[in-house]
């Protein structure tokens, strides 16, 4: 390795006694030597999983409800949580604005005040950091 390594960093002869031709060096950018020792590792020992914990045992529990139920109940309607998050996908400040839009006249004043504030601030955020800019 050793050698490889000066005549890559040895400086090459141009010139040769007293003839005007150019004469370039060639050189090695391998070794021709053994290498000295292989750093060996071993694999990491297997990971420990608890397969039958409650994500993994309730995965696809509302597939079959159309099969089952003969197609009266979507899964979607299966979902609680707040009329304006029910079975719709979007990031935050798209969430803040049906928010407001479907609930804001019912909220208190407080809360409306500090959803316009996350509003105004996503709203900047979005238009500065957004990935088309």
């Amino acid at each position: 390795m050793e050698a490889a390594w000066r005549l890559m960093m040895a400086p090459p002869r141009l010139w040769t006694g007293s003839s005007s031709l150019l004469v370039s060096t060639a050189r090695r950018l391998f070794s021709t030597e053994a290498p000295k020792s292989f750093l060996v590792k071993e694999p990491p020992p297997p990971k420990v999983v608890d397969r039958w914990n409650e994500k993994r045992a309730l995965f696809g529990v509302y597939d079959n409800i159309g099969i089952l139920g003969d197609f009266k109940a979507h899964p979607k309607n299966l979902i609680v949580g707040p009329v304006w998050v029910r079975g719709w996908r979007g990031n935050e400040l798209q969430r803040c604005i049906r928010q407001k839009k479907m609930v804001g006249d019912r909220m208190f004043v407080d809360d409306y005040h500090n959803l316009n504030k996350r509003i105004k601030f996503l709203y900047k955020r979005y238009n500065r950091y957004r990935l088309y800019r």
